[in-house]
């Protein structure tokens, strides 16, 4: 393996069983994520990017083993999750942490911040005494800008924004490689999105860190990310560069998610053309045949709708599953 590859998604599957009848059958499955493949480097930031119901939370859990793939590989540090010990996966988990969406439902209300922040380092070991873990927790605290006389206070005293950075400090406690941020800034209000990005930014460069950053807010995107990825159905549709992808979009679904950002200049705005999908998102139940876009592209063929494309290197680093292209 690459040593600057960090993780290795190998043809990821995520399928939930679907039951019913008498005897609680399984009669069906949600493929919520249906064969992903991509590295993250060490250091980067990979966007993940698409509609609701994509599969991209699913992805991001399945590659921390929250979840437990259907069928594929995880890879962290060379280490298949899949095939390794409980133990050693327990001893990797400190190195790969989440940050997740709802900062008010991710914290838990009876504990006071100073436990919160203090209990990855507990269940890790990684404090000698009460004193060190002390000094740890005001450490962290201060790495992501809270006060550290807040330290005794309830999450319910605090503002989304700073339970947000209470989130990332529990997540920061391990000393974490790799970290999922999980629409991590969706919940909260715009000038406090910006704070949260120039954070992770700032804590990437200071730390060494490396994120997966699942949105669907395409400018925060672009303003984070190293690379982007863009699922659909449970598919990686596009992936390359943030420049690249953004200034040279391949795949039909990338162009019509682009064309939905809104430019702050009038006259550029109203000249460009915007392209409208027609239909629903499909059923992750019931895929279509064939390419996952094909029932709204308007430049699919009958091919596109029997023949699934291969996701293929069109050019140097910039991957994408079109028969089109």
């Amino acid at each position: 393996m690459n040593q600057d590859v960090l993780v290795r998604v190998k043809d990821l599957k995520v399928h939930f069983p679907i039951r019913g009848g008498v005897f609680n059958r399984v009669v069906g499955a949600v493929k919520a994520v249906d064969g992903i493949t991509f590295d993250i480097v060490k250091g980067e930031t990979l966007g993940l990017v698409g509609e609701s119901g994509c599969g991209k939370t699913t992805a991001g859990r399945a590659i921390l083993n929250l979840y437990q793939p259907t069928a594929g590989e995880v890879a962290f540090r060379g280490v298949n999750l899949g095939r390794t010990s409980p133990g050693n996966v327990r001893r990797l988990r400190r190195h790969m942490q989440m940050i997740f969406q709802d900062p008010y439902a991710s914290l838990n209300p009876h504990m006071r911040v100073g436990e919160i922040i203090a209990r990855p380092l507990r269940v890790h070991g990684l404090a000698k005494n009460a004193r060190e873990e002390k000094h740890l927790v005001s450490e962290i605290m201060q790495k992501v800008g809270l006060n550290t006389s807040f330290r005794d206070r309830y999450p319910h005293e605090f503002s989304g924004g700073q339970r947000q950075r209470i989130g990332i400090a529990r997540a920061l406690a391990t000393s974490p490689d790799f970290i999922v941020c999980d629409e991590a800034i969706s919940a909260l209000d715009v000038s406090i999105q910006a704070q949260i990005i120039n954070l992770l930014e700032q804590l990437r460069d200071d730390l060494g860190l490396t994120y997966l950053f699942i949105a669907h807010d395409l400018s925060m995107v672009r303003y984070i990310s190293t690379r982007v990825g863009v699922m659909y159905v449970g598919k990686l549709m596009e992936l390359a560069s943030t420049n690249e992808l953004y200034e040279k979009p391949l795949h039909p679904y990338t162009k019509a998610l682009l064309s939905a950002i809104p430019i702050p200049d009038p006259p550029l705005e109203r000249q460009r053309r915007r392209i409208l999908l027609e239909g629903d998102l499909p059923s992750s139940i019931n895929p279509p045949a064939g390419c996952r876009f094909s029932s709204r592209c308007a430049l699919a063929t009958d091919h596109c709708r029997t023949v699934e494309p291969e996701f293929r290197e069109a050019s140097t680093r910039h991957w994408v599953a079109c028969h089109l292209v």
